[in-house]
């Protein structure tokens, strides 16, 4: 990109426009490392749920049927089949309205306290929000994926007289494979989710980008305090 195009791409927002994304993007990937780097300090509600996972593909061995395990993966994959299937027609919402950016540019300067923009700022917010919910989608549609890994494993595992056979050391190795692959399907759900929260703080953008930055804050306050201090993760973590 030649210098004189970057000036032009620069000119299409203002300054504190593109400090309020720039803290955006910020915020959102520096959460993502915080959190991670902070469940091996402190438990988040993902990382002892993912105890749970292992505890329970270890228990699985022990049991002769394994139908009610199949049916519970089959349930856990339901919440990204459902998201992924709704981030399509948020999707294409976005792009419909991409379509009449003029007509959607009056319908938001009618708003109360929302910014007045051409259509063109108005178009990359728009394409903002589609690239946050495309992002999620990938995520879902992957976490899917995962959950029929996790379900093939479920299912090619050794009878219980056979672990018995095997020994614990074997238990444990499939506990270890089989609930760290429900795991990392349950994470890239949370990926999707976390997209999703982001994206709420990307539509108080429509309003201004003061609005944009707050909810960027005000988000992630709200994802540290589901993550590492709701009730659900005491109770977990007991």
């Amino acid at each position: 990109m030649t210098s004189n195009a970057l000036t032009k791409l620069v000119a299409v927002l203002p300054w504190w426009d593109w400090a309020a994304l720039i803290w955006f993007f910020a915020v959102w990937i520096g959460y993502a490392q915080f959190a991670k780097h902070r469940a091996t300090v402190q438990p988040s509600l993902l990382a002892a749920s993912n105890r749970v996972r292992r505890q329970w593909m270890l228990q699985a061995t022990k049991r002769e049927v394994r139908v009610v395990d199949g049916v519970v993966v089959q349930n856990l994959s339901t919440s990204p089949s459902f998201f992924a299937s709704t981030t399509i027609l948020i999707i294409g919402g976005l792009l419909a309205v991409l379509g009449s950016s003029d007509h959607a540019s009056s319908l938001v300067a009618e708003i109360p306290f929302a910014a007045r923009t051409s259509s063109l700022v108005l178009d990359f917010k728009l394409v903002l929000l589609a690239g946050i919910f495309v992002y999620a989608f990938f995520r879902f549609t992957w976490s899917l994926r995962q959950y029929s890994f996790g379900a093939l494993l479920l299912a090619s595992a050794p009878e219980r007289d056979e672990f018995t056979v095997l020994g614990e050391a074997a238990r444990e190795h499939f506990a270890d494979r089989a609930g760290g692959v429900v795991g990392l399907a349950a994470e890239t759900f949370n990926d999707g989710l976390r997209a999703y929260y982001f994206a709420f703080a990307a539509a108080a953008w429509l309003f201004s980008p003061a609005a944009f930055a707050v909810g960027t804050a005000g988000v992630v306050w709200v994802l540290y305090q589901r993550e590492f201090r709701s009730g659900a993760l005491a109770l977990m973590r007991d």
